[in-house]
């Protein structure tokens, strides 16, 4: 028998698929059929999705049969915001994490490792120190690395990719030194004589082309281990929030696409000062195709430096000339006034261009209530970290005041609101990781095991369609992925239980067992 809403078996039977999916437990998260068990792809589309007594009918003398051995077939999960080539340069660089150093000490003897087999003068990159889980409890500076390599350029990235740490031979190669100004919208610490301490805040923008780009073979490796990365956590589509993204950026990823570095679809955000270039190249919002396509146009609004930048009026004049060029907007906001900034300017320019996907705000890490009332006037999207709340939960705990720490992620709050919501990693201050984002927006539990408003956790099931779904329609193209029905991209991730049938404590111990981009299986857990 044939499924209601869907194509009958001895329709599909005419075509024989090429793949069977059977024996599972199918969230489709098409309201239509929401529960099957058993899904046919051919050609990278979805065409059928049944029960499993519909086997026979389907199968033909050359499909090839998957036993999901009870296991959870999904959408595949989409990664709704991360940096693709910063992700890369994380992977090759020297991991200065928490859990691989605890101590300004032990950053400086990783560096000083890597050092060693480093030719003189290269620079030497570390990735995702965090100040606060430090045993010093301050950030490492010039004087520090100058000590962990003092022959090589050092750049010391922080876990938030919002702060930089540069050693006095990078300070050198990169043109800062006491008589530097400010830029804009960054700042550089100095210390009490008005020289650099080597600590940047908000400054990639003016890092941007006087650091060395990874030579093309580390660029290479630091994408394989991405790919891994992103498959082994069941991620099919990503979506690239780097502000800095323009033609150039569009070139390189298309040649990593045809050269099978890059697996996951690709929406690539364009930075808004690059609209008039993709212009004069004929492209716009939607250009490219499944594989790689251009998505909403990305605005960052900062308070660095104590005010926004840009202020209310520019911002709001940024949206209307993107949506004058078609795109809708991403705006970055994370503080409660820049979050209410980006609203009313969502609110102002108006809603998205015709037949483009929604505005978005991205991350709205602080909303108080009158300001969450203003996100949901807007009409915008809001594109969030949940997982932050499981890396982060006890430096939240212990820098947020108390009386801000209810505003927090209010991931509850804004599904209550009747906002869309998706998830995204934010990688790479976080590496992705859909399972453990869910379990936090589920349970608001840190690793350390406390909880932030506890109240603002939602369903499995409704955190499942923020990392499916949810990062789909934000990106305008819910309507050939996201959800399991015919006629619908194969990108799906089979999990060895159902996220709606454990107890939310058990959804981190949760594990890919395989996952499926256009239908072709492009990752397997060891051992089958």
């Amino acid at each position: 028998m044939g499924s209601p809403g869907h194509l009958p078996a001895t329709a599909c039977a005419m075509t024989h698929p090429g793949l069977i999916l059977y024996n599972a437990t199918v969230r489709t998260l098409d309201p239509r059929q929401p529960v099957a068990e058993l899904v046919a792809l051919e050609g990278g589309r979805i065409t059928f999705v049944g029960s499993a007594g519909d086997l026979p009918d389907i199968r033909g003398p050359h499909t090839r049969l998957v036993d999901c051995q009870g296991g959870c077939l999904l959408p595949g999960f989409q990664d709704a915001h991360l940096h693709l080539l910063a992700l890369a340069s994380r992977l090759m660089a020297v991991d200065c994490s928490p859990h691989a150093a605890a101590s300004i000490a032990q950053i400086k003897s990783a560096l000083a490792q890597r050092a060693a087999t480093t030719p003189r003068g290269a620079w030497i990159r570390g990735w995702a120190y965090d100040d606060w889980a430090l045993e010093e409890r301050r950030h490492p500076n010039r004087w520090d690395l100058d000590e962990a390599a003092p022959l090589h350029p050092v750049r010391l990235v922080h876990r938030s990719g919002h702060g930089t740490v540069l050693n006095s031979r990078a300070l050198e190669a990169v043109g800062i030194g006491s008589e530097t100004p400010d830029p804009p919208d960054g700042v550089i610490e100095r210390g009490d004589h008005g020289e650099p301490t080597g600590l940047l805040l908000e400054m990639d923008a003016y890092l941007q082309g006087r650091i060395p780009r990874l030579a093309e073979h580390e660029l290479d490796n630091g994408l394989r281990m991405a790919d891994a990365l992103l498959l082994a956590h069941g991620v099919t589509l990503v979506q690239d929030a780097t502000p800095s993204n323009d033609v150039e950026r569009w070139g390189l990823l298309r040649r990593l696409k045809e050269r099978g570095l890059l697996t996951p679809r690709v929406v690539l955000m364009p930075g808004a000062a690059a609209l008039d270039s993709f212009a004069e190249h004929g492209m716009g919002y939607g250009s490219g195709d499944e594989d790689l396509r251009l998505g909403p146009a990305k605005i960052m609004l900062t308070q660095t430096t104590g005010a926004l930048a840009p202020s209310p009026a520019e911002l709001a004049a940024l949206a209307a000339s993107a949506h004058s060029q078609g795109f809708p907007v991403a705006i970055h906001a994370v503080e409660s006034e820049a979050v209410s900034a980006a609203a009313l300017a969502i609110q102002s320019s108006g809603s998205a261009p015709e037949g483009a996907g929604p505005n978005r705000i991205e991350h709205a890490s602080e909303l108080p209530s009158d300001v969450l009332r203003q996100v949901a006037q807007s009409g915008a999207t809001v594109v969030t970290n949940p997982g932050f709340l499981y890396f982060s939960g006890e430096r939240y705990r212990d820098q947020t005041p108390p009386e801000r720490q209810p505003w927090l992620y209010r991931i509850g709050a804004l599904h209550r609101s009747g906002v869309p919501l998706a998830f995204g990693s934010d990688a790479p201050v976080e590496l992705p990781g859909p399972l453990t984002e869910i379990y936090a927006a589920v349970t608001r539990r840190s690793r350390g095991n406390s909880a932030l408003s506890p109240g603002e956790g939602i369903a499995a099931e409704d955190a499942l369609r923020a990392h499916t779904l949810g990062g789909a329609q934000a990106a305008g193209i819910g309507g050939w992925v996201g959800t399991i029905a015919p006629g619908m991209a194969a990108d799906l991730v089979l999990l060895d239980r159902d996220p709606c049938r454990v107890e939310p404590e058990a959804l981190r111990e949760l594990r890919v067992r395989m996952t499926l981009v256009g239908g072709g299986i492009a990752w397997e857990a060891p051992g089958g």
